[in-house]
């Protein structure tokens, strides 16, 4: 479920790109100081959006400082660190931990047995943490195990499975935000759920591998796209709708440039490679 949301470089200004950059970087330092080095292997721009979102919202007490990449040592960068980005360091390594078992399950993949038994003690430090988050991760594993092997063909239901879970996560805090920010991540996580169903249905095909996509009533190719495009359009609309309810003025442009283009990279790429393959 990583790799889907993002900012459009092209449409944001050279200091909202530093500023989002210096988040990135705080949340691998977090991810270090987490579980060391391999915690690092981990890093992903989605949890950066959380980051970003949850620190327009509360405003935390944040320090910022340059430092020396090992990965870029030539400039000095700058990170930015507060505690929301220790709480998305240990949703990431929660969702990145059952990503890999999910992977060995369904591939038999032993490198990925391998990387899971790698992060298992990581994981039960998250779920004595942050036991809620935990327990939607878990609920959504197996509820999702189930509807797979019944061949649910009702996509609407299995993606809300992972909005359910996603709202949790986008959920820090059972306060006044509590609601606001579970929708938030409800329509995300459903989002999220299409695109990548979207990204994976010809490979599913080819493997006769679940994909609810795979039973989507359309007649032709060119209504399946039709229709796919509409129900991420609606799961992002009501995303941008829960977005302006809040009260966040902190980085909004970056937050806006990601739910209104950024979320729509991935797609734009799988346009160009359907293309590049018609043509060939």
């Amino acid at each position: 479920m990583f790799g889907y949301i993002n900012v459009n470089g092209r449409e944001l200004s050279e200091e909202s790109k530093q500023i989002y950059q210096s988040y990135y970087c705080g949340l691998c330092h977090a991810l270090k100081d987490f579980c060391g080095k391999r915690g690092q292997a981990l890093l992903n721009y989605d949890m950066t959006f959380l980051i970003v979102l949850l620190t327009g919202l509360y405003e935390p007490k944040t320090s910022s400082r340059e430092f020396t990449c090992m990965v870029h040592p030539m400039k000095k960068r700058t990170l930015r660190s507060n505690e929301i980005a220790d709480y998305a360091a240990q949703m990431n390594v929660l969702l990145a931990y059952f990503n890999l078992v999910d992977d060995w399950k369904d591939e038999k993949d032993y490198s990925k047995k391998t990387l899971a038994a790698m992060y298992e003690k990581d994981y039960l430090r998250v779920k004595e943490n942050y036991p809620r988050q935990t327990a939607a991760v878990e609920n959504y594993i197996a509820r999702l195990s189930t509807y797979e092997k019944a061949g649910e063909k009702n996509i609407d239901i299995v993606a809300g499975l992972a909005g359910e879970m996603l709202g949790e996560i986008f959920a820090w805090r059972q306060d006044e935000w509590y609601d606001e920010l579970k929708t938030f991540g409800f329509y995300m996580g459903k989002f999220i759920y299409l695109m990548d169903a979207y990204e994976d249905r010809q490979k599913d095909e080819k493997k006769d591998a679940y994909n609810p996509l795979r039973y989507l009533n359309a007649s032709d190719e060119r209504e399946y796209e039709t229709l796919c495009r509409l129900m991420m359009t609606s799961m992002i609309s009501e995303c941008a709708k829960s977005f302006e309810r809040l009260p966040i003025l902190l980085n909004a442009d970056i937050l806006r440039n990601i739910l209104y283009s950024g979320v729509w990279s991935k797609y734009e790429y799988i346009q160009l490679k359907k293309k590049k393959r018609k043509k060939e």
